[in-house]
């Protein structure tokens, strides 16, 4: 569970001004080649960070007519193609967008070799405060789908993917390792509780997908996750005294909507809590999982998240590395500062995005 540290060569001034010419005359390359439309920004480094393309609100899928999108970032070092990294943000499910994850996006993609993909979804209160819980894990589905299928045109691999996330988006890239292969047309609708992605490939349906394990990925990195949504129904995710609700100006209600409660129906709220599905490894073994969190995190505290790799561990899925930011609180991966939560990105983080390109370094390279 401990990392080495990589010690980072720094080139003389003279390479560092030939690499970066060497830069901008590929970079000039790619740029006639592409649809110039599509692409939104490209930023420089001129010290041993490659630079990238970002590709800026790309429409993914639209369930009920709205419209989801997700920002691309392709690296420009000059390889034929990279890994994916396909990133869900938090919020409760109920605030915030792809936005929150703009410099935890642009880090990885100049100081790793990855494309990441920065995915928006449905939170609770879209749609007239109706989205359920099951749908935003169908979108989380869906997402990866599309990145799968379509990947490939900005020169990713879709046969190396990871998923990440940081709190209720940390939940969703679990339920893609846990859930992903429960998928059925009818979704929660049916007698059985499975998942309808968002988006399918075409001519497939999603018992088809499920099948050919077509929610599979390679590795999974959780920050400060949400496993047990069922626990936190208990208490109050759907009540009043969940501040989320009052941030994201909408009223309170069943996250599965009229009808369903926490108390009459368990399984619902368990199937959407990992912890609670956990295969075992004898079963369908889990890719390698990358953990963590703030010792000082009150939301989603490191006792929780100790007792799910605990869990992990009972199963046979062993495959995992933890890591405890000591000092931080939660939601030290998300852009800017937060006075409130007393987070700053450009402090906090890199040390936990460097110990994240590490790991997947480990794993794909």
């Amino acid at each position: 569970m401990r990392f080495s540290k990589i010690k980072a060569k720094i080139p003389n001034w003279f390479n560092g001004k030939i690499k970066l010419l060497i830069s901008f005359i590929t970079l000039g390359f790619v740029l006639s080649s592409c649809n110039k439309e599509a692409i939104d920004k490209v930023v420089f480094f001129p010290r041993g960070e490659q630079p990238f393309i970002k590709n800026s609100d790309v429409l993914w899928a639209s369930p009920k007519g709205f419209g989801l999108t997700m920002d691309i970032y392709v690296p420009n070092s000059g390889r034929e193609n990279y890994p994916v990294i396909v990133m869900f943000h938090g919020g409760g499910w109920l605030i915030n967008n792809k936005s929150i994850m703009n410099d935890a996006s642009e880090y990885l993609a100049s100081k790793g070799e990855y494309i990441v993909c920065n995915v928006n979804y449905r939170l609770l209160g879209d749609l007239n405060n109706s989205v359920k819980m099951n749908e935003i894990v169908e979108d989380a589905f869906g997402a990866v789908l599309w990145v799968k299928d379509n990947i490939a045109k900005y020169k990713g691999d879709p046969t190396k993917i990871a998923v990440t996330g940081d709190s209720s988006g940390g939940h969703m890239a679990m339920m893609v390792l846990t859930q992903g292969h429960n998928l059925e047309a009818d979704g929660f609708a049916g007698n059985s509780l499975g998942f309808n992605p968002t988006y399918l490939p075409k001519g497939k349906t999603a018992e088809q997908v499920a099948i050919e394990k077509g929610l599979e990925v390679q590795a999974a990195m959780l920050g400060y996750g949400v496993f047990d949504v069922y626990g936190s129904a208990l208490i109050d995710l759907e009540s009043g005294k969940n501040s989320f609700w009052t941030i994201a100006a909408t009223y309170p209600r069943g996250i599965f909507g009229v009808g369903i409660n926490v108390k009459d129906h368990p399984n619902h709220y368990k199937q959407v809590s990992p912890i609670y599905t956990i295969p075992q490894s004898t079963e369908r073994k889990l890719p390698p999982m990358f953990f963590s969190v703030g010792s000082d995190d009150f939301i989603t505290k490191p006792e929780s998240i100790e007792t799910f790799i605990i869990k992990l561990h009972e199963s046979g899925q062993r495959n995992t590395n933890y890591f405890i930011h000591t000092g931080r609180t939660h939601a030290f991966l998300d852009s800017g500062s937060n006075l409130t939560l007393k987070t700053d990105f450009k402090v906090d983080a890199p040390p936990v995005l460097d110990k994240m390109i590490t790991f997947l370094n480990n794993k794909f390279y």
